[in-house]
């Protein structure tokens, strides 16, 4: 079956219901409740986990730095630290050059907003109004960055029946020959699937027949419990065409609030998207870039950051067993649970916060409706482990007790 759009609405019109923030939306939703016990958010993918030692100390060494203006691609040692760890970290055709094929990002978010203004200057005409397709349920920026790119957002459903991955074989030809590019998350958001090798040199594949851009979001590829995640970066050949995979900082190294990141791939597009940038892009702070080339040599923390999410996720296993169609994701710090026979996802979050004091994001606010008004993320809640051991373990506990 052909994947179709969700009609969206026309650009410069009001937006929808899923467009708006699923945090504003749960807050508008809670607000004629209080919670029942001591308040455990579990909403927001913040990360909990202690900032690294070395950050301090590198933010003093180059304190002077924020009395000037940063250049815009980044300083030359954070991008050939980034290209080493990708080297490192990574089975790469060939290593990326610093000087053309990383730029730093103010946080991956911001990066993959302008990648959509990028893409549509870069890869030219399209057979129809351009579109851009992404998963669903979906990272909101992606499908912001489309709409005010004035290219129509195309969901993608991903359920377990896809293995919460877009069907690369259900897309259409007269799709693919109007997409300026494909945003893939992996682990995903909020699923935690992992694309194979297979499933990025399929997507490898239609990119360079049709032409369009594949945007991967890899800001969760540290976060895992058995396998490393790969990266569609392996799978894309000497001159990386047609790829670009974004990376941040705020997951691996629990820096949240430093807001950088980088973005890695094909020249060509990088070179259009640092003019756009630079022009329109928030500048990333030089001392911050040197915290992170400090970030990007050290393996330890990240070790010790995956450590304590494992111990989480064991707490999940033991607590939640099978309940709510529970699996130990392959990657990401996230728990779906299907909750479709408790309620619902939106009388679930109510009834967990009023009566447990557990905070929870209901999965239909993480998605968008399709054209056929199915909304893949309706009958789940997400769970963010961002939490304390302690604090995780007993929202689990409440929540078993309150749902059942």
């Amino acid at each position: 079956m052909a994947m179709t759009a969700s009609s969206p609405a026309p650009v410069g019109a009001g937006h929808s219901e899923s467009e708006r923030s699923p945090f504003v939306r749960l807050t508008e939703l809670l607000s004629p409740y209080s919670p029942g016990k001591p308040l455990i958010t579990l909403a927001v993918g913040e990360p909990q986990h202690p900032v690294p030692d070395f950050v301090g100390p590198v933010l003093a060494q180059h304190i002077a730095a924020f009395g000037r203006y940063p250049a815009a691609k980044g300083i030359e040692p954070f991008r050939s630290a980034a290209s080493q760890w990708l080297s490192r970290r990574f089975v790469l055709p060939r290593p990326l050059d610093p000087e053309s094929e990383v730029l730093v990002l103010n946080g991956s978010r911001e990066g993959l907003f302008f990648a959509a203004h990028a893409a549509l200057r870069h890869v030219g005409p399209r057979r129809g109004r351009p579109a851009i397709l992404m998963p669903n349920p979906f990272y909101p920026v992606y499908g912001v960055g489309a709409r005010t790119a004035g290219c129509e957002p195309i969901y993608l459903p991903t359920t377990p029946e896809t293995g919460f991955l877009p069907d690369l074989d259900a897309l259409d030809e007269m799709t693919l020959a109007r997409t300026v590019a494909f945003y893939i998350a992996s682990p995903a958001n909020p699923q935690g699937a992992v694309a194979t090798p297979d499933y990025f040199r399929k997507l490898k594949r239609l990119a360079d027949r049709f032409g369009f851009m594949i945007f991967s979001d890899e800001c969760y590829s540290e976060i895992y419990t058995l396998t490393a995640p790969g990266s569609v970066l392996e799978q894309a050949g000497p001159e990386y065409t047609n790829v670009v995979a974004f990376q941040s900082l705020s997951k691996r190294s629990n820096v949240p609030g430093m807001r950088i990141g980088f973005a890695a791939g094909d020249k060509r597009f990088l070179g259009v998207f640092h003019e756009l940038r630079n022009v329109a892009a928030p500048q990333v702070p030089v001392p911050l870039q040197h915290v992170a080339v400090a970030a990007y040599g050290d393996e330890a923390h990240v070790e010790e950051n995956r450590r304590l999410y494992r111990l989480k996720f064991d707490l999940a296993d033991q607590i939640l067993g099978n309940r709510y169609g529970y699996k130990r994701p392959a990657g990401g710090f996230c728990v779906w649970l299907d909750v479709s026979d408790r309620g619902g996802d939106i009388a679930s979050a109510v009834k967990l916060y009023r009566d447990a004091g557990v905070r929870v994001v209901p999965g239909s606010y993480l998605a968008q409706p399709q054209a056929d008004g199915f909304n893949p993320g309706t009958g789940y809640i997400r769970l963010a482990l961002v939490a304390d051991s302690e604090s995780t373990g007993e929202a689990l506990h409440r929540l078993v007790e309150v749902l059942g």
